[in-house]
């Protein structure tokens, strides 16, 4: 859980969170927003697929690629939640050759996605990530002057930062799983630091050290941003796509443009 941070007052002014809302209260600028997002998140969920899955189906590969085109298409939000979650299912069917199973424990083999609570130490793995991204987002999303409570594509609900959670998608893959991968890949973590049972699988303090170096280690990698062809870090990134997000909010680019990589 992402518990709570220190910040200091700001820099910018109200206007950005005004726009924020307005945005949020506007189902065809919502629904934009949204179709960039998903389409983002999908594109790269398959080229972490191709590049990392060894003998992935190529039929897989074109379920993925159709779902991201569709996303652009979708006419209204209840169908890219589809197109989603049929991204998800064809993904993490194949998250298993991502993982050198054949040099791990069989307490790393991965079948499906679950949580609250994961089963598997993988699964553990990924929603501490994912807690992490989530974590990362929110202090880029208040250093903009932003709300993190109020997003666009999640709907908002007490005690979510689902503006965090919508800007956090297209990263999941890029950032979350990658670090996962190299935790697990890279024999970090072995059995002895998760505690299974039959009501859920939890990291021990060794698991979560080891998950936490690789993140940070990931976040510090560098990567060239694809719009403006220069290479920051992956934690630049972030705040960088956060800053265009506003300046979509405020009029000042015509569309949000998700990132994506070759």
């Amino acid at each position: 859980w992402f518990h709570g941070i220190t910040y200091g007052m700001g820099l910018r002014n109200a206007y950005d969170r005004a726009a924020q809302f307005a945005a949020a209260a506007n189902p065809e600028r919502r629904l934009r927003f949204a179709r960039a997002v998903v389409h983002a998140k999908i594109r790269n969920q398959r080229t972490l697929l191709r590049r990392n899955g060894g003998g992935v189906d190529s039929k897989i590969l074109a379920v993925l690629a159709a779902a991201a085109d569709e996303a652009l298409r979708a006419a209204e939000l209840p169908v890219l939640l589809g197109l989603e979650g049929t991204g998800a299912a064809a993904y993490f069917g194949e998250f298993q050759r991502m993982l050198r199973g054949s040099t791990l424990a069989p307490a790393f083999d991965f079948t499906t996605r679950n949580r609250r609570p994961p089963k598997d130490p993988v699964n553990a793995m990924l929603s501490f990530a994912y807690a992490m991204l989530t974590k990362e987002l929110s202090v880029a999303i208040l250093e903009e002057g932003l709300d993190p409570w109020w997003g666009l594509y999640h709907v908002p609900r007490h005690g979510r930062p689902s503006l965090a959670l919508d800007l956090m998608e297209e990263f999941r893959p890029l950032i979350a799983d990658s670090a996962v991968l190299t935790a697990i890949n890279t024999r970090m973590v072995g059995t002895a630091d998760f505690l299974c049972g039959a009501s859920g699988c939890m990291m021990q303090p060794s698991a979560r050290k080891a998950l936490i170096r690789a993140f940070e280690g990931r976040l510090e990698q560098l990567a060239s941003h694809p719009q403006f062809d220069y290479r920051v870090s992956w934690r630049a990134i972030l705040r960088v796509q956060v800053r265009l997000f506003a300046r979509w909010l405020r009029g000042d680019i015509p569309e949000y443009t998700g990132i994506m990589t070759r």
